[in-house]
């Protein structure tokens, strides 16, 4: 047996009121078993007892050691207290002046920057609406004009053919062969020209076109869509030398042509291109395409008339009048069409590249959504349904959900 101060036997006090007793041997519990943590008496410490050879000490040892415990736990109370009261009294109320005066900053920053879009907004659409008015006003003057025109043109094909009858009706032979205002009249009608189209009768909707309301509208599109389009590959359509993943969203570049995938009148069987399994013909549409692990990439939209077969401009994408389409090949980036290639200087390789189709306004744009940076916007008459189209030929691209 351990035990601090003299061994067992009557502990201080002996002959006073006796405490609680041991339920085992009922003796007063004058020592604390240190091994178990518990109350013991002379006789659990003694020989035979369950606290033989633990480390004992006094009962009042121990009181003694956690009252010094218990007035150290007070006095660090009383500080944290006494910190606590310092932090509420004086920290608090600066924090809570500076809250007030930082929001009221923040505030009046929101306010003037909303109000400068505002009137930025105002001005764009006060002089966007200026030239439709005066675009439209043109337009009436030219068909006002050639209304003009062709009344007074009219009304002398009216004389000439009334002159010309009245020569057939009052000339005999002889005086029709020697009259020379027949070839007269008859050069003079001549010399009146029939209606032609013309763009000058046109209204010009390119009037419109701003970039301010390109970036705001797109922004705002952007921001007012809850997601994208559930866009995914149609697997009857992926190339054989693309791997199509098992949630139909990724597109990965295989250089060796795969043997496994069975071929198909959808199936492109040359370049490595893939539709997705929706199409669209009204309304607004937007997906998103992550292609930052792809050096050559083509994101873009396509008619369900795409030539599926051969090494030929009828399949591949941006090189037909079936597909529009943005891509990238190393560090060089373009917009294509019907064989037609436009350069695109970007400051940087995006990680992401949207893409919002308006079918009411037929216009197609390429976005960068980090940014919201409009890279290319192209305005055309889409022929028919269009659907999504995607080409990979270096790692691979993500359709993102």
């Amino acid at each position: 047996m351990s035990a601090e101060g003299a061994g067992p036997g009557p502990g201080p006090g002996q002959g006073s009121e006796p405490g609680p007793l041991c339920p085992e041997h009922g003796q007063a519990l004058r020592w604390f078993c240190c091994s178990e943590r518990r109350l013991a008496c002379a006789a659990c410490t003694g020989p035979g007892g369950r606290c033989r050879g633990h480390r004992i000490r006094r009962a009042e040892k121990r009181a003694e050691e956690l009252r010094n415990k218990i007035v150290d736990q007070c006095e660090r109370l009383q500080l944290q207290s006494a910190a606590i009261t310092k932090y509420v009294a004086d920290v608090l109320p600066g924090k809570n002046q500076r809250a007030v005066s930082t929001a009221s900053a923040a505030r009046e920053l929101v306010i003037q920057r909303l109000g400068l879009v505002r009137s930025l907004c105002e001005s764009e659409e006060q002089r966007l609406l200026e030239q439709v008015h005066g675009e439209e006003e043109r337009a009436h003057q030219s068909i006002l004009t050639q209304r003009v025109h062709w009344a007074e043109a009219l009304q002398k094909l009216d004389t000439i053919r009334g002159s010309l009858v009245d020569m057939l009706t009052h000339l005999d032979d002889l005086q029709l062969i020697k009259e020379q205002e027949i070839f007269e009249r008859t050069e003079e009608a001549e010399g009146i020209l029939d209606p032609k189209e013309s763009e000058k009768l046109n209204f010009n909707e390119k009037c419109t076109r701003s970039p301010l309301l390109t970036q705001l509208w797109a922004t705002a599109i952007l921001g007012s869509l809850s997601g994208t389009e559930d866009v995914r590959m149609d697997e009857r359509t992926v190339s054989p030398f693309l791997e199509l993943s098992d949630d139909r969203r990724t597109l990965t570049f295989n250089a060796k042509k795969s043997k496994a995938c069975a071929d198909g009148p959808e199936r492109f069987d040359h370049w490595p291109n893939a539709l997705a399994d929706t199409s669209f013909q009204a309304g607004l549409h937007a997906w998103t395409v992550n292609v930052q692990n792809s050096c050559a990439y083509k994101v873009g939209v396509a008619l369900g008339q795409l030539s599926r077969k051969g090494s030929g401009s009828d399949s591949r994408l941006g090189c037909n009048a079936f597909s529009w389409v943005f891509s990238r090949y190393g560090q060089e980036f373009r917009f294509s069409h019907d064989g037609q290639h436009e350069p695109l200087a970007l400051l940087r390789c995006p990680a992401q590249l949207g893409v919002l189709l308006d079918l009411q306004a037929q216009e197609l744009l390429f976005y960068e959504p980090a940014s919201g940076t409009v890279l290319h916007i192209h305005h055309a008459s889409f022929p028919g349904p269009l659907f999504p189209v995607f080409a990979v030929a270096d790692q691979a691209i993500s359709i993102v959900c």
